[in-house]
C-alpha cells in the first residue's frame, strides 16, 4: 500500500492491512496498546506493544495529512474556537481546537503555552486551510480576542476591510466545540496521560482525523463505510 505524496507503509513483516487495522483501533475506541496487543494475539499476530506505539507514531500523522490535503471537504465560514488542557510527560499542554456552527472539524493544534501567539499561530494553520471565516464565536480569553483583533487589522491595513472577521464572545454558542473535545480527553485517560510530545501529536492526530471521519467530513466518500475511508488514504 502507498501513501500519496510518496508515503509508504515500511513494515515489510507484517501485512499493511495488519499495520493499518492496528492504527484504526488505537485512535478509534477506548482500547490501550496492551489491549491491541491482546487482540492482535487472539488472532494469531503476535505485535509488541511497543511496536504498535511506533505504528501510530509513524502513520497516524501521515494518514490525517493525506485526509487534509485532498479529501476533506469544506466546512462553514461561521467557526466556533476555544483550547482545553493535555498532560505530557505530566505538565499540562493546550489544546487549540476550532469547529464550525455544525460541528465539523476545522483544526487543531497542540502548543506549549496559552497566549496570543499561540492563538495567532492556531488561526493563521485553520485559515491556511480553509480561508478566513466570515465569523469566530470564542469564550472570554484575552489572548483569543487579541489574536483576532490582530488579524483584523492586519486585513484592514491590507485594504481587505471586506473580509474583517465577525468576533463574537458568547458562551453557549462555544458549547459544540467544548463538547468536541471530548474524544481526545477520553484518549488521555485511556493512555494515564501521553508519555512524549511526538506520542501526543500523533495520537491526536489519529483521533481527529477518526473523529472527522465520523462526522461525514471525507470528500465523495460515498457508500464507504468508516473504516473503509480510514483505510482508503493508504491506497
Amino acid at each position: 500500500m502507498n501513501f500519496p505524496y510518496g508515503f509508504k507503509l515500511r513494515q515489510k513483516q507484517f501485512p499493511s492491512a495488519t499495520i493499518l487495522m492496528a492504527v484504526r483501533w488505537y485512535v478509534a475506541y477506548k482500547l490501550s496498546y496492551r489491549d491491541i496487543e491482546e487482540l492482535l494475539a487472539e488472532r494469531g499476530v503476535n505485535v509488541d506493544h511497543a511496536t504498535l506505539h511506533r505504528w501510530v507514531l509513524e502513520y497516524a500523522p501521515l494518514l490525517e495529512a493525506v485526509f487534509r490535503h485532498g479529501k476533506k471537504r469544506s466546512v462553514s465560514g461561521s467557526w466556533r474556537m476555544d483550547e482545553t488542557y493535555i498532560k505530557v510527560k505530566g505538565l499540562w499542554f493546550y489544546l487549540y481546537r476550532a469547529v464550525d456552527k455544525y460541528g465539523d472539524t476545522i483544526d487543531f493544534m497542540l502548543s506549549e503555552k496559552r497566549d496570543e501567539a499561540a492563538a495567532r499561530d492556531f488561526f493563521n494553520k485553520a485559515i491556511g486551510q480553509h480561508g478566513l471565516p466570515e465569523k469566530v464565536v470564542i469564550d472570554k480569553s484575552g489572548s483569543n480576542s487579541a489574536a483576532l483583533d490582530n488579524l483584523n487589522w492586519q486585513l484592514w491595513f491590507a485594504g481587505m476591510a471586506a473580509y474583517i472577521i465577525e468576533v463574537l464572545q458568547v458562551k453557549y454558542l462555544n458549547n459544540n466545540v467544548e463538547q468536541s473535545h471530548r474524544a481526545v480527553k477520553w484518549k488521555m485517560r485511556t493512555a494515564l496521560g501521553f508519555k512524549s510530545m511526538a506520542g501526543t501529536e500523533a495520537t491526536i492526530a489519529g483521533v481527529e482525523l477518526w473523529q472527522m471521519l465520523r462526522k461525514g467530513q471525507m470528500e465523495d466518500a460515498g457508500e464507504m463505510m468508516l473504516w473503509g475511508q480510514f483505510y482508503s488514504l493508504a491506497v
